[in-house]
C-alpha cells in the first residue's frame, strides 16, 4: 500500500508549514501570543481560512472543499510541529463535525460557510466537571411552547470564552441532544482561564439559557457525538505526531552539538539508545493513527470508536516517554521556559487528557477483550 501524500496534499502540507513556520517561528513568539486572549493569533486563523484549510471536512454545498480525513490529518500534523495555539482541532474537527452530521441543510449552511470563512469559530461544550470522561451529560434541556432553555455547567470548554457560538451537549427524554448557543444569550455566563500549555478553557454555566437544537428537535445525538469525537481523537493524534517528531529532532540536534568531556553528547551510547527509543515510539504511534485514519477514511462508525482508542492510547504513552525523554537529555535548559521542549511536553500532556487519556482508553479497550476471536498459534 502506497502511504506517500500526492501532489495536492504535498502542496497543502507545504502552504500550511509555511504559513505557521513564519507565524510561530519560535517559542518566544507563541508565548506572546497565548500570553493574552484569545489565545491564538487571528490574523493567522484567517489565513488558514484564505488557503482553504478551515473548510477542508465539509461538503462543498455547505460550503467547504469535501477532502476527508488525510487532508485534515495533514494540517493537525503541521499545526503540532510548531504548536500552534490555533483550535483547528476543537473548532473545525470537532464542534464543525457535529454541525455536519447532525445540523440540518440551513445550518450546515449558515455555520460550516462562515467556519470556512473565518469568521465563525465554534466550540464544544461537553465536559463536565468531574466528569472523568463520562458520555452522559448532567446538563438538562427542557422545553415549553416549542421553545428550548438548558440548565447546568460545562467545565472545561477548550475556546469557550472566545466561541462566536456554542454547541451544547444536554439531557434529552431518549438520550443526549445538541444545541446552540449564542454567546450573548440570556443566563449565560462563560469565565475563560489559562490552561497550562498556554492554551484557553472556559467554564460555562446555563441557567435557563435559550438554546436552538442542533438538528432535530429532542432527538438523540449520542451516536453523532461518538463519532465526531473520535474524528478529533484521530485528529489530535496527528497534531501529537507533529509535536513529537518536532522534539526528537530538537533532541537529537543538541546531542550532535551539545558537548561534554569535550565530545558531543552522541559519543556515549547510553544516550543515542535512549534517542533511538523516542524514536521507535514515534513510529509506532504513528503507525497506529495512521492506521487509524485509514479506518476513518473506510467510514464504518463501529470499527471507528475502537481505532480512535488504540491511536489514543498509543500516542499517550508515546508523547509521555517522548516528552519526558527530550527533556532529560536537554538536562536543566529542558526544564526553561525559553526553551521549547518544555512547551512541547505541556502541549502533548494536554493533549493526552483531552477527549479520554491513556488510562481511560486502556479501560475501554480492555472491556472488549471477549469480543475478539482466538487466534490460533502458527504451527
Amino acid at each position: 500500500m502506497d502511504f506517500t501524500l500526492d501532489s495536492e496534499q504535498t502542496a497543502l502540507r507545504d502552504a500550511v508549514r509555511g504559513l505557521l513556520g513564519k507565524a510561530y517561528d519560535s517559542s518566544e513568539t507563541r508565548r506572546q501570543v497565548t500570553k493574552t486572549d484569545p489565545g491564538w493569533d487571528e490574523k493567522t486563523w484567517q489565513r488558514l481560512a484564505e488557503m482553504g484549510a478551515l473548510g477542508l471536512p465539509f461538503a462543498e454545498e455547505d460550503g467547504g472543499f469535501g477532502a476527508g480525513p488525510v487532508e485534515v490529518a495533514i494540517v493537525a500534523e503541521e499545526i503540532g510541529r510548531v504548536i500552534a495555539p490555533e483550535p483547528y482541532v476543537e473548532a473545525v474537527v470537532l464542534a464543525g463535525g457535529l454541525v455536519a452530521a447532525a445540523g440540518t441543510a440551513e445550518q450546515r449552511a449558515e455555520i460550516l460557510g462562515a467556519l470556512a470563512e473565518g469568521t465563525l469559530v465554534p466550540a464544544f461544550a461537553h465536559t463536565e466537571p468531574a466528569s472523568r470522561y463520562s458520555e452522559t451529560p448532567t446538563v438538562t434541556a427542557t422545553t415549553s411552547g416549542g421553545a428550548w432553555t438548558l440548565t447546568g455547567v460545562k467545565e472545561p470548554v477548550l475556546g469557550g470564552g472566545r466561541a462566536d457560538l456554542l454547541i451544547v451537549s444536554a439531557l434529552v427524554e431518549g438520550g443526549t441532544g445538541l444545541f446552540l448557543v449564542q454567546p450573548d444569550a440570556a443566563g449565560l455566563t462563560r469565565t475563560s482561564y489559562s490552561t497550562f500549555d498556554g492554551g484557553r478553557a472556559a467554564r460555562v454555566a446555563l441557567d435557563a439559557t435559550p438554546a436552538t437544537p442542533l438538528g432535530a428537535p429532542g432527538a438523540d445525538q449520542s451516536a453523532v457525538i461518538a463519532t465526531a469525537i473520535a474524528g478529533a481523537q484521530i485528529a489530535y493524534g496527528h497534531e501529537s505526531l507533529g509535536a513529537m517528531a518536532f522534539a526528537l529532532e530538537t533532541t537529537t540536534e543538541y546531542l550532535k552539538s551539545r558537548k561534554q568531556f569535550g565530545v558531543p553528547l552522541m559519543t556515549f551510547q547510553a544516550l543515542t539508545f535512549r534517542a533511538a527509543d523516542m524514536y521507535v515510539s514515534l513510529e509506532l504511534a504513528r503507525s497506529t493513527v495512521t492506521w487509524a485514519t485509514l479506518v476513518q477514511l473506510d467510514g464504518d462508525p463501529a470499527d471507528l470508536h475502537e481505532a480512535a482508542s488504540r491511536a489514543k492510547l498509543q500516542v499517550s504513552k508515546a508523547g509521555r516517554h517522548i516528552g519526558q525523554e527530550a527533556i532529560q537529555l536537554h538536562g536543566g535548559i529542558g526544564m526553561t521556559a525559553e526553551y521549547s521542549v518544555g512547551h512541547y511536553t505541556s502541549r502533548l500532556t494536554a493533549i493526552d487528557h483531552a477527549l479520554g487519556d491513556g488510562r481511560h482508553h486502556l479501560t475501554a479497550l480492555s472491556r472488549t477483550i471477549d469480543g475478539h476471536t482466538i487466534v490460533d498459534p502458527l504451527p
